[in-house]
């Protein structure tokens, strides 16, 4: 399994969903605290839910467009 690929994406996504999160929270209005807060769990919870996916997906050779981390012979569909 490509580990290192995943958590090499895992940690990209999450700090990426941090610095979304956080804007969108800010542009609602809230605080900077309570912004940084909810990014802070949602970004990982948002991470860790497509890194399942991955994984799933990966062990039953379900092949993904986007991901593109099955070996040749994946289904197609």
């Amino acid at each position: 399994m490509p580990w290192k690929k995943w958590i090499i994406q895992f940690s990209i996504m999450s700090v990426t969903l941090i610095l979304v999160f956080s804007g969108v929270q800010l542009a609602k209005g809230h605080g900077p605290d309570e912004s940084l807060l909810f990014a802070a769990f949602w970004g990982p919870c948002t991470a860790t839910v497509f890194l399942l996916t991955r994984i799933y997906y990966f062990r039953r050779n379900i092949r993904c467009v986007v991901c593109n981390d099955l070996p040749n012979g994946g289904r197609p569909d």
